[in-house]
């Protein structure tokens, strides 16, 4: 019979738990059985605050798998406008909690001088500090007939010379893309999942995985076949539940995860 890959951690994001805090993501992962946790860095202090994450970290006992930069457009403000200057902060961040990897978002359409140098400031910085930089896939935005490319050099960093990425399920689905031949075609780039699913709306849906009809199963069991050495990323939204609706998704969603990280079994 196939079995989970104990080798492949299952992490919980805190963004799965907005508008509750990191503290509340890091109890909630222990309480859940999670392997750790990644860290989106926002308005909450905790998040900015390497010896606070620490602390958490010990606490639960969790690691903190990655450090999600404040790249969100809702984000644009904290740690100051300079765009790299954001990067820098995130990638120091990671240093100081042992994180595996930064994952950033392209940057936006407006921001033409930071989108010119983006894939080689990439590279420098992984060069220069050792932490890879999982850059993450998009979508365009959509409002009735009407598309915008609202990300430079592009919303799919497939085709950029990226040595890490990060592939995200649900914006695949809202780009119209198929995860599962993108995470074959990324081969060895493939550093970093996020776990969510989708109906294949123009809306990014992030839902339980397995209520959607993205290939999450296959994705997942790809991962597993290939020795994936990084961590998958429960990324789900979870802001209209209550408490209880809440941590049963947020459950469901790391069984689901376990069920298919199956590598085949052996031939004989």
């Amino acid at each position: 019979m196939p079995e989970h890959d104990p080798g492949i951690p299952v992490h919980l994001s805190t963004s799965s738990v907005y508008p509750q805090d990191a503290a509340y993501a890091f109890d909630l992962a222990e309480r859940l059985g999670y392997d750790g946790v990644e860290v989106m860095v926002w308005t909450d202090p905790v998040t900015q605050e390497a010896g606070a994450l620490r602390a958490l970290s010990r606490l639960h006992g969790l690691p903190v798998g990655a450090v999600h930069a404040p790249t969100l457009l809702l984000s644009q403000r904290l740690w100051g406008w300079e765009p790299w200057g954001k990067i820098d902060r995130s990638i120091q961040l990671a240093a100081d909690v042992d994180a595996g990897c930064v994952v950033v978002h392209p940057p936006f359409r407006w921001q033409r001088d930071y989108a010119r140098g983006f894939v080689e400031g990439v590279a420098m910085r992984e060069r220069l500090t050792g932490m890879p930089i999982a850059v993450e896939n998009m979508f365009p935005w959509r409002a009735g007939t009407s598309e915008l490319q609202a990300y430079l050099p592009d919303h799919d960093p497939t085709d950029e010379d990226y040595a890490h990425i990060t592939l995200d399920i649900s914006h695949a689905a809202t780009s119209g893309s198929d995860a599962a031949q993108m995470a074959r075609d990324l081969g060895e780039r493939l550093t970093h999942l996020h776990l969510g699913d989708s109906l294949g709306s123009f809306k990014d849906e992030h839902l339980v995985p397995g209520r959607g009809s993205q290939p999450c199963a296959q994705v997942l069991q790809h991962l597993a076949s290939s020795r994936f050495p990084g961590v998958v990323t429960v990324e789900v939204s979870t802001r209209k539940k209550d408490t209880q609706q809440r941590e049963q998704d947020l459950a469901e969603a790391l069984a689901y995860a376990r069920a298919h990280l199956v590598a085949p079994a052996p031939s004989g």
